[in-house]
């Protein structure tokens, strides 16, 4: 069975730690801009990760509505099939998790760098 169309435990892992890696470099570059004065390549890559951080959160919405979207309909037209409706809970689940896990480090990185 090709297993590369579902979504996996391992893959649910990698996503997070890319995340969490991700947000990670975003405070120590907000970090190094406290600086007296900000080279000019420090201030031109905050920048580009505050460009970044946008986008990842302007397309985290859209994508979560396609995942838990694609999750119901695979529950409505499984036809009995359970390991269709377990794929489909399973798929509705862990995009309604992720978005909240994306939202919540927006929230915490929003509120240090309000501290900052």
């Amino acid at each position: 069975m090709n297993n590369s169309k579902y979504i996996t435990k391992e893959k649910v892992h990698f996503f997070i730690k890319f995340i969490i890696i991700f947000f990670t470099i975003l405070i120590a570059f907000s970090n190094i801009s406290l600086c007296a004065s900000t080279p000019k390549l420090v201030s031109t890559l905050e920048k580009a990760f505050e460009s970044i951080e946008s986008w990842l959160i302007k397309l985290a919405t859209p994508m979560a509505a396609i995942a838990v979207g694609t999750g119901l309909f695979m529950q409505k037209f499984s036809f009995g099939d359970e390991e269709k409706i377990r794929t489909g809970k399973k798929l509705v689940k862990t995009s309604l998790v992720s978005y909240a896990f994306i939202l919540a480090i927006d929230l915490v990185l929003s509120a240090i760098q309000s501290l900052i």
